[in-house]
């Protein structure tokens, strides 16, 4: 097993600011709230494919991915392992996405995950345990992310990308714990540690759109 490359997620992010703010317009809020070193989770809503190339684009730091192995067919796929991102089975327990996911943490780095799984009305209404896991096994704290506007003007050629020029929000919220400090990894603390997760989110996510007027 390789771990992905933190080089590779480094130049992901510069691809990624040349792109998002060549073909669109972001606004970026809370930046400095992500931990400048050690590890940290991005959580992130997902309405629109754009959200993670957006927010590669716009984190202060490289993000490591969790993406669903369906993206990784051909050459997007060996583009998406060269930028160091992480492909998951969504399907069963995936274990080498589990110890990548872990060993970003381990070695100080950002993981980025879509806590609702799939993309979708991205409030954060369902969340999976992954995340939950993720952050108590590691001890790192959870940073939420609301990626805002990006569904609200489709592009006049390609309709499944935002117009282009149009003005995107991200939102970052303060980092917090996603664990009751025990570090216990029962099926009851992980539990609560998602419920704890959902409303941390929930109420950045309605905090984003409060400031950003969407």
């Amino acid at each position: 097993m390789t771990q992905p490359s933190d080089r590779g997620a480094a130049v992901g992010r510069r691809i990624g600011i040349g792109l998002m703010y060549g073909f669109w317009k972001p606004r970026v809020l809370g930046a400095w709230r992500v931990p400048a070193s050690g590890p940290v989770i991005l959580a992130v809503n997902h309405a629109h494919n754009i959200d993670g190339p957006m927010l590669m684009g716009t984190a202060p730091r490289p993000v490591h991915f969790l993406i669903k192995k369906e993206a990784f067919v051909g050459p997007l796929g060996s583009f998406l392992e060269g930028i160091g991102q992480l492909k998951v089975d969504r399907a069963s327990v995936d274990r080498t996405a589990i110890a990548n996911a872990l060993g970003v943490l381990e070695q100080g780095g950002v993981l980025g995950i879509f806590p609702e799984g799939t993309r979708g009305e991205g409030d954060f209404a369902s969340l999976r345990a992954g995340l939950a896991y993720f952050a108590v096994r590691s001890g790192a704290p959870i940073v939420p992310v609301a990626v805002l506007g990006s569904t609200e003007t489709p592009g006049r050629l390609i309709k499944a990308l935002p117009r282009l020029r149009s003005r995107v929000d991200v939102v970052f919220g303060d980092a917090f714990q996603a664990g009751d400090g025990s570090g216990r990894r029962t099926r009851k603390a992980l539990d609560d540690a998602t419920v704890r997760i959902q409303e941390q989110l929930t109420a950045h996510l309605k905090n984003a759109r409060r400031l950003t007027g969407r």
